[in-house]
């Protein structure tokens, strides 16, 4: 093997290993979902090795080691799935303030399946001009896919300022642009909600405690991290995420 080749092989290694620890400490904290995931990653790179190396009882040893994970891997796989059966299934996100990384992609995604047609949104603070922006934003990555959003429920509150008109424009008009991709969006304004979270008719259930306003303000609007809201700085909040057999209108 190559110097080259032997360089690649040793950093594959150390990728490897430490997704698989990174994926121990989680499931020893119980992070299941997370844990899963660094599993699943960590044992595609010793794959990798296994696949690089030409020495046999090295190739032996991490046979052995991905297997042992592999079965890991499947009993979390039933844990998970036995919650979400059970209405147990419940993951928590810590975002920590000035934190990047955590777009609507990120957090949505991998739960927005082929299956999801309808979706729930109460937020009492879809009113300003940038959370009306948020709610826009939102919609445009249901519409984007994978999954095949039909309705759309949204469920918030009336701009108490002098703000209402522009709030109504603004509904009306993402109304209008939704229905040009064949999404039908239905507009509710209750005075009492405080609540919010969103709902997908495939079972999942995200609470977010800031709703979707949970990015700051730009430093201007040329600044990086204006567009890309996965370079967009947070406020601190948290995301609590349930799966539930029975997704409950609002």
């Amino acid at each position: 093997m190559s110097r080259a080749g032997g360089d690649g092989t040793a950093a594959l290694e150390r990728a490897g290993a430490d997704t698989v620890k990174r994926a121990v400490e989680l499931d020893l904290a119980s992070r299941f979902q997370e844990s899963l995931v660094c599993y699943q990653e960590g044992i595609d790179l010793l794959l990798q090795v296994v696949k690089a190396t030409k020495d046999e009882a090295k190739k032996h040893r991490y046979r052995q080691k991905i297997s042992e994970y592999m079965t890991r891997a499947e009993d979390i796989k039933k844990h998970i799935e036995k919650e979400k059966q059970d209405d147990k299934y419940h993951k928590q996100i810590r975002i920590e303030e000035n934190a990047t990384g955590f777009s609507y992609e990120k957090l949505f995604l991998e739960y927005l399946t082929e299956i999801v047609s309808e979706v729930w949104v109460q937020d009492p603070y879809i009113r300003s001009v940038h959370q009306l922006y948020n709610f826009l934003r939102f919609c445009e990555m249901l519409v984007k896919g994978p999954c095949t959003v039909k309705t759309i429920h949204l469920l918030t509150s009336y701009d108490e300022g002098g703000g209402r008109t522009q709030q109504l424009s603004g509904l009306e008009e993402i109304q209008q642009s939704l229905r040009n991709y064949g999404v039908t969006l239905n507009i509710a304004f209750s005075s009492s909600i405080h609540d919010r979270e969103i709902r997908f008719n495939n079972g999942w259930m995200i609470k977010i405690g800031r709703g979707l306003d949970y990015f700051k303000k730009p430093q201007g609007r040329f600044s990086i991290g204006y567009c890309d809201f996965d370079l967009r700085p947070c406020h601190e909040t948290t995301v609590d995420v349930f799966h539930t057999k029975h997704t409950k209108k609002m």
